[in-house]
């Protein structure tokens, strides 16, 4: 189930793994290596931060004192930087580079694939960013490249396996749907209405794909949305003006905001991007988040 991520950081450059507090007046890096890590991901009980690396998925605790220490999922071992933990923190998700989704004990073990096969001539792909509150529930952004250009659609599964549901009609480029605490919204980027291609901002809409709000509009390019589990701010990714997707190795802007947009702050600016804050990273009791910086020694 090899290779994996084929990106690499660059001579002279580290990942270091941040806990910042919600409102950036504490930030501490609590590890740093010359691997590149991505994507910090907190358990519901709040002893780990999960990350990937190098196609694979490793704990660490919130301290950096334990760990880190990989989480077995042979046979799978290139998942990419997509995962998620279940609300009642047993399993974990996790989209692999073979364009599937798999479930695995949180514990480590032989993963199982929940994703349905698609014809060939879609070049279907899944990415996965969110569960719902209860667990029943994955939101993905489904990848179509079968028709020679490429679409992407918010989608739901159950994480039991199931029918793909499609919330969005592939008009607009989408990415990084992640339910509320609550379950009432989804939050995630999109291009949808953009008069620059490729220049995404922050929507909320229902589970079922209605009531599409535009929750920030600035000339920032803007991914990533992770609502605190209080439900009082939302964290996400802020790149600068005219990047195109979201790349690595960018002057980005960790921020936050209330849940309707409002009361935008600067957390920290650092070279990042891919890899920082692609996945759900607060704290359980919503004090902190974590996120990864790529800075050049």
């Amino acid at each position: 189930m090899r290779p994996v991520n084929p990106r690499r950081l660059k001579d002279g450059q580290v990942s270091e793994l941040v806990v910042a507090s919600h409102d950036g007046e504490t930030i501490e890096v609590i590890y740093e290596t010359g691997d590149l890590i991505e994507a910090p991901n907190w358990t519901p009980d709040g002893r780990w931060l999960i990350y990937n690396a190098d196609g694979r998925l490793f704990r660490i605790s919130p301290d950096g004192s334990i760990g880190p220490s990989r989480i077995n999922t042979a046979p799978v071992e290139n998942l990419n930087n997509d995962h998620v933990v279940s609300p009642d923190g047993h399993f974990l998700y996790a989209s692999a580079n073979d364009g599937h989704l798999y479930r695995v004990s949180v514990e480590g073990g032989e993963p199982v694939r929940i994703s349905n096969t698609h014809p060939p001539e879609r070049g279907f792909r899944y990415y996965l960013h969110g569960i719902s509150p209860d667990g029943r529930m994955l939101a993905y952004v489904g990848l179509e490249t079968g028709t020679g250009e490429t679409m992407t659609r918010v989608f739901l599964i159950p994480s039991s396996g199931g029918k793909d549901v499609a919330l969005t009609d592939g008009s607009s480029p989408v990415d990084g749907p992640e339910f509320t605490p609550g379950g009432e919204w989804i939050y995630f980027n999109s291009e949808q209405g953009s008069s620059a291609a490729e220049h995404a901002q922050i929507f909320r809409m229902k589970p079922d794909g209605t009531a599409v709000e535009q929750l920030t509009f600035d000339d920032r390019v803007n991914w990533f949305p992770h609502p605190s589990p209080d439900g009082r701010l939302v964290a996400y990714l802020s790149y600068p003006p005219g990047t195109t997707g979201h790349p690595a190795d960018q002057d980005v802007i960790v921020r936050t905001m209330t849940p309707d947009g409002d009361a935008i702050r600067e957390i920290e600016r650092f070279n990042g991007g891919q890899g920082t804050i692609n996945v759900a990273s607060w704290s359980p009791d919503s004090s902190r988040f974590a996120y990864v910086r790529y800075p050049f020694r």
